[in-house]
């Protein structure tokens, strides 16, 4: 079957964004791909527009511009294709976490860089994201990857934090998982609620993308106690 590179969380294989069951072995002639391919295209469109419950498969041929039989070709329902289109979008969804950090270098601006790159990726991504959090909601095998997933990029956090106890940088009473868990998550509903809810700051213009970052930054390393943030 079709699907990304596998990634690699510090030596461990990141689970997928959606259960690789709900795909079809990839056609095997140029037009087949292509058809396949503009129907993808054309799901996540629609899916992002119109949300998963109200999006009806007459929508996403109207939108692929293909006939409607032709979607059964290579998706069975609509839950085929939405792994098809969260599978496609996966390398970029990517959340870098904060992984391992070298003697040499700065905690800070490794923590910064990991905070930059989620939120970039988050916002490039933010429909497809809202998309998850609705989907989530109403299919189980959805919301056990999407679990799953979280979870991979918290054990990578907490040996980040793990790591920088180690070189006497954070605080050494925290648990490390409880810490990113609670951390991550801090992050992960910020980007939601800036990105996706589009929340406006009290003089009703949107959060500004640099003090989003400083802020989560800075808050990160305060709760770690980081030297010079105490």
């Amino acid at each position: 079957m079709e699907t990304t590179a596998p990634e690699e969380i510090d030596g461990e294989q990141a689970p997928p964004m959606a259960p690789l069951t709900h795909l079809r072995e990839p056609p095997t002639t140029k037009r087949g791909a292509r058809t396949r391919a503009a129907l993808v295209k054309a799901a996540r469109k629609v899916f992002e527009r119109d949300g998963y419950l109200d999006t009806r498969l007459t929508d996403i041929t109207k939108e692929a511009q293909c006939a409607a039989g032709s979607f059964y070709t290579y998706f069975a329902n609509k839950e085929e294709v939405l792994a098809a289109v969260l599978l496609e979008a996966q390398e970029d969804m990517m959340h870098p976490g904060m992984g391992r950090l070298e003697g040499t270098d700065d905690p800070h601006a490794v923590l910064e860089a990991s905070n930059r790159a989620y939120l970039e990726a988050y916002k490039r991504n933010a429909k497809l994201m809202g998309l998850l959090e609705q989907v989530a909601q109403v299919e189980p095998e959805f919301r056990e990857f999407r679990r799953r997933r979280a979870d991979a990029f918290i054990r990578r956090n907490a040996r980040g934090i793990a790591d920088l106890q180690a070189r006497g940088v954070a605080d050494s009473e925290v648990d490390p998982m409880m810490a990113s868990r609670a951390l991550s998550g801090m992050v992960s509903v910020m980007a939601y609620n800036a990105f996706v809810l589009g929340e406006r700051q009290e003089e009703g213009t949107p959060v500004d993308f640099e003090e989003l970052v400083s802020t989560v930054t800075r808050l990160w390393a305060n709760a770690l106690r980081f030297p010079g943030h105490r």
